[in-house]
């Protein structure tokens, strides 16, 4: 997998198709990425020592490597999978 965390991805097909940005965590033996912003559900939580009120809580689910694209920063761009005149 050659997405790593901290790195610029664009989603490329989903709820949040064309969105770029950042990846919070990789999860490689899952094949999948955290990115911030994207997927995100609710989740209802009980009142725990870490979050005493409970209520409801914003989180962002894992989507796979294949639904994003890396960017690069230097050129502003998605990179190329195939290039032309490359060796195969």
């Amino acid at each position: 997998m050659k997405i790593k965390k901290g790195d610029k991805v664009k989603v490329i097909a989903g709820d949040d198709k064309g969105v770029v940005a950042e990846v919070v965590a990789a999860l490689p033996r899952s094949n999948r990425v955290i990115v911030e912003g994207v997927n995100v559900v609710k989740r209802h939580t009980k009142p725990n020592n870490a979050n005493p009120d409970g209520g409801i809580i914003n989180k962002e689910l894992p989507i796979s490597v294949s639904n994003v694209k890396l960017i690069d920063d230097k050129k502003k761009k998605s990179a190329k999978k195939n290039v032309k005149g490359a060796k195969k």
